[in-house]
């Protein structure tokens, strides 16, 4: 198998990569300490804006990981950080959980009933009423700005519905197109290689999704590492027109590549 030697860090998606729901991936626990053994930064990446940085590092730590706030970027954190270097003064409606609105609270951006965007998040809390304030607050003028694209959330029993329909969703009813900020958008790469303070360059993406994970690291022009533990299977890949730079099992299978 070929090795990888010039790493200068790992962005590692978390749901179907490291963890399926509550269950960890087996080797994923010892591919980490593997990492963190070698010297090897790391970030996870991840697209559910459900919850926040440091629920991710809580979860993490509960399934045995020994992991820092600092080593999780979420799709939340990478698009408040847009919103405020982006539109500093304007105001948002946000569509999600209380963890998502709680969060948007602490980063200072201002929450409004009369916003300038209208910020749309994984939210299992989502009502006809929030999304019918929504709709009017787009038609309004307000901009659709989405944390991430994927269709569907990975978890132990399955897939659920995530916010890619809603995006398209409120795209045809208003006729907006949404600002769309986690993966496959390169800023991710550019916020996780200020974190692990690495050569983007020589970053390395290791993830499920094609369309999100290994279409980010396609578009940046770095190497990838794809797994076969969550969305994709061998046939999936072969029937795209994404390329891989590795494909394996599982995270479990990388240390060998790396010895």
């Amino acid at each position: 198998m070929t090795q990888i030697h010039d790493v200068s860090g790992f962005m590692i998606d978390l749901d179907g990569t490291i963890y399926k729901g509550k269950e960890p991936i087996d080797g994923a626990k010892e591919f980490i300490r593997f990492l963190k053994n070698e010297g090897v930064p790391f970030v996870f990446l991840t697209n559910n804006s459900s919850s926040s940085r440091s629920y991710y590092a809580e979860k993490l730590n509960g399934m045995g990981f020994d992991v820092a706030v600092s080593n999780v970027l979420t799709s939340t954190t990478a698009t408040l950080r847009y919103i405020k270097e982006t539109y500093p003064e304007e105001t948002v409606y946000p569509l999600g959980t209380e963890q998502f609105v709680n969060e948007v609270k602490d980063s200072g951006v201002i929450i409004s009933d009369d916003p300038d965007i209208v910020l749309l998040a994984f939210d299992r809390t989502i009502t006809y009423n929030k999304i019918n304030d929504a709709y009017h607050h787009i038609l309004n003028g307000a901009k659709l700005i989405a944390t991430h694209p994927d269709d569907l959330c990975p978890t132990e029993s399955g897939y659920d519905v995530d916010i890619g329909p809603f995006i398209r969703f409120f795209e045809e009813m208003t006729g907006t197109k949404a600002e769309v900020i986690g993966k496959p958008n390169r800023k991710m790469i550019e916020m996780a290689a200020l974190e692990m303070n690495a050569d983007p360059a020589k970053l390395m993406m290791i993830g499920d999704r094609l369309y999100t994970d290994m279409r980010m690291a396609i578009d940046a022009g770095i190497r990838s590492i794809l797994v076969y533990s969550g969305e994709t299977t061998p046939d999936g890949l072969k029937g795209s027109d994404i390329t891989v730079t590795f494909a394996v099992g599982s995270v479990a299978d990388i240390p060998k590549m790396m010895k």
